[in-house]
C-alpha cells in the first residue's frame, strides 16, 4: 500500500513566495522509525509526520532540528545525513522540508507538545499511515531504501 492522504490536493502557491524552511527528524531505534500524529487544533491535525519544526533566522537546519526535538519531545538527538529535501505546496504556502536521519542520545520520548500519538513503526509499515503532504517524499525514500 502506498502512503495516502484523504486531504484535498494542495493548491499551487504563488511562484514568488519564499518557502517556509522546516526540518524533520527520521529517528531510528531498534529497526523502527518514530512517526508522530498531529494533535487536534494543529495544522494538518490527524496526519502523521516526522517530528521537527521551523528553522529560525540565522539557525542551521541541523541546529534547528536539535532545538525542535528538544522542545517538542524533550529528548536530545544526533543529526545524521540529509535524507530528503522537497518543496511542497500546501494551500497557498510552500513548505521546504529537509528530513535528516537522526538518532537518540537520550531515552525514547514519552510525550510530545504537538502530537497526540507517537508510534515506532517498521519502514514497510510507514505506507499504511496518513502522512502530511510535505513528509511524503521522505516516506517514499525510506520505503525505497527498505
Amino acid at each position: 500500500m502506498s502512503p495516502r492522504s484523504d486531504r484535498a490536493a494542495p493548491q499551487s502557491a504563488a511562484p514568488s513566495e519564499r518557502p517556509l524552511e522546516v526540518v524533520g527528524a527520521v529517528i531510528a531505534s531498534s529497526g523502527r522509525v518514530l512517526a508522530c500524529r498531529r494533535a487536534p487544533g494543529k495544522d494538518a491535525a490527524g496526519t502523521w509526520e516526522f517530528p521537527g519544526g521551523k528553522v529560525e533566522t540565522g539557525e542551521s537546519p541541523q541546529d534547528a532540528l536539535v532545538r525542535e526535538i528538544r522542545e517538542e519531545l524533550g529528548v536530545g538527538i544526533r543529526v545524521g545525513a540529509l535524507l530528503d529535501r522537497s518543496v511542497t505546496a500546501v494551500g497557498t504556502r510552500l513548505i521546504a522540508l529537509s528530513c535528516y536521519d537522526a538518532e537518540l542520545v537520550d531515552a525514547r520520548p514519552e510525550a510530545s507538545t504537538d502530537h497526540d500519538r507517537m508510534e515506532w513503526v517498521r519502514i514497510p509499515e510507514l505506507a499504511a499511515l496518513d502522512w502530511a503532504s510535505p513528509d511524503l517524499p521522505a516516506v517514499q525514500r525510506l520505503l525505497a531504501r527498505g
